[in-house]
């Protein structure tokens, strides 16, 4: 399914099937909707189960080079899925740029979400946050290698080592098949540009959604990891504090990738702390 969003992005939509409320699944930077099939099958007999590609991700045309990638467009991605699937009032799981989308369009459009669910949301104090900055994640993303000679390869290459040695087998399979297309040559091209997922990066920590968390006033669960987060308790338990109706939720087993680690276990507290009582 298409839909249309600011800045001439077209997005793509994907149905992930299920029964009962609707859920919206939105990924972190460099992925795709995709990523969240084996969370979402864990779900299914509970949701109603939809995934989004970002803009200048997946399927998803970029952005016109005039706004580029301020992290404000991926919530006038999330603002327009929700409105071309009538989804205001459900409720919505993203991870890391994901979870920082949600929170955006929620606290711009108060109400959109009857609740949250965001792991490690990139929401940072304006003094900063913990990594030493985006600038080489930036550099690293820039200098990514964005070819390989075939499927097999490039699941050999990740899952080998760092960072993405972590991911769920099938998570990763699905990362793969889904986010490169394939060259006349049998080759596989991402289809997430280096220069646009470093431009991601770039403006991770310009966007204002630390100021605006007080105005996220639906029930919102910040999940964390415990081993080599990115956010971690404390700053989670920060994030939470400035939200109304904030609570923090930690796996203590798992990194900044754990949707994707243990898709098991991160759906069940999904379900748990979703489904409408």
């Amino acid at each position: 399914m298409r839909v249309p969003s600011t800045d001439g992005v077209e997005l793509e939509v994907h149905d992930l099937g299920g029964v009962g409320p609707p859920l919206l699944l939105c990924h972190a930077t460099g992925f795709h909707g995709l990523v969240w099939r084996p969370l979402a099958r864990h779900l299914e007999d509970r949701f109603r189960l939809w995934a989004v590609d970002f803009r200048g991700h997946g399927l998803s045309s970029s952005p016109d080079p005039v706004r580029g990638f301020a992290w404000e467009g991926f919530a006038d991605d999330v603002h327009a899925v929700v409105e071309a699937l009538e989804l205001r009032g459900a409720a919505a799981v993203g991870h890391s740029k994901g979870g920082a989308a949600l929170l955006l369009a929620e606290a711009a459009r108060p109400g959109t979400f009857a609740g949250l669910w965001c792991y490690e949301p990139i929401v940072f104090p304006p003094a900063g946050g913990p990594g030493g900055g985006d600038s080489g994640l930036a550099e690293g993303a820039a200098r990514r290698r964005d070819t390989f000679p075939s499927r097999q390869a490039a699941i050999a290459n990740y899952s080998s080592k760092p960072p993405l040695q972590v991911l769920d087998a099938d998570a990763l399979a699905a990362y793969v098949e889904h986010g490169f297309e394939e060259q006349e040559d049998g080759s596989i091209v991402l289809r997430c540009r280096p220069e646009d997922e470093s431009q991601v990066y770039l403006m991770g920590r310009s966007h204002g959604g630390w100021d605006a968390l007080p105005e996220v006033a639906c029930p919102t669960t910040v999940a964390c990891g415990g081993a080599q987060a990115t956010i971690g308790r404390e700053l989670a338990t920060q994030l939470a504090g400035r939200l109304p109706a904030g609570r923090v939720e930690v796996f203590e087993q798992l990194g900044h990738f754990g949707p994707l680690e243990d898709p098991v276990a991160v759906a069940d507290v999904v379900g748990r702390d979703l489904l409408p009582r």
